[in-house]
């Protein structure tokens, strides 16, 4: 009969506070994790352990903390664990009702922290956004605009703003200057919803690019929204193979180093 060991929450959230690497894993199915799940925790299904967990947790050090609500999963998840090598893993005391009764806040939705944190962005930076119809009336005045989608090309080609370029965000800083006429073209920055809109935005801004640049507020979800049309099935992207200047590199580090210190806009 196996044995387990037990982490109780607020020795999890005191290891938050102090900044210890930990994983906190929910292995219900995502449907469940997104109705009520403590902020800081990743989903990783049971369904679907053994094909991300070494990719999104590469070291058998850290450590795990496997919960469910009451399921079961979270048994089977450790056993498993332990046996793909993992080194310290543990079960949330009383599971997500135990999280619940210590006081613990819990969150509805997927990647909440991420979105928070772009909210937060765009509240202390000011980060410019233009409405659906405003970017659907700069595309119908037959302006110059470069409309970037910052997600997945996979992504990207499930839907899409009509005439836009997949450029995935980590490549903004550096593919947009390549992809604009002119210094004065302006750029609009789209996701599906508001986050990587929202960040790629304000990591141009931090960059230096001298375009004016706005996100597309609410992403593909206000354009649908707002009663216009998405494309579909599109292969517009940036050219990998044209390499970026190692000036345009070191330009775009300088800035975002600047950023990071409050230098920066």
């Amino acid at each position: 009969m196996s044995t387990y060991a037990y982490r109780q929450a607020a020795g999890i959230r005191q290891a938050l506070l102090d900044r210890r690497e930990l994983a906190l894993i929910d292995v219900r199915e995502e449907a469940d994790f997104a109705t009520a799940h403590p902020l800081f925790a990743v989903n990783l299904p049971l369904s679907k352990l053994e094909l991300e967990v070494r990719r999104r947790i590469p070291r058998f050090t850290t450590p795990l903390t496997v919960y469910d609500n009451g399921e079961g999963l979270a048994e089977i998840a450790v056993e498993r664990l332990r046996s793909w090598g993992y080194q310290d893993v543990a079960l949330l005391a009383e599971g997500l009702a135990g999280w619940r009764r210590s006081g613990g806040e819990l969150f509805q939705d997927v990647n909440s922290a991420s979105k928070a944190f772009g909210e937060l962005v765009e509240s202390v930076r000011h980060t410019p956004s233009l409405s659906a119809q405003e970017v659907q009336a700069l595309i119908d005045s037959r302006q110059e605009v470069v409309i970037v989608d910052a997600r997945r090309f996979d992504e990207y080609q499930t839907m899409s703003i009509p005439g836009s370029i997949s450029v995935p965000g980590g490549e903004l800083a550096l593919r947009v200057e390549s992809l604009t006429p002119s210094p004065q073209t302006p750029v609009i920055v789209n996701c599906a919803g508001r986050t990587r809109s929202i960040i790629g935005t304000q990591s141009l801004i931090n960059a230096g690019v001298p375009n004016p640049v706005h996100t597309l507020r609410n992403g593909t979800i206000g354009w649908t929204l707002a009663g216009q049309t998405l494309a579909h099935q599109q292969q517009r992207q940036y050219d990998p193979s044209s390499r970026a200047s190692g000036d345009r590199a070191a330009e775009v580090a300088h800035f975002a180093e600047r950023g990071r210190g409050g230098g920066h806009r």
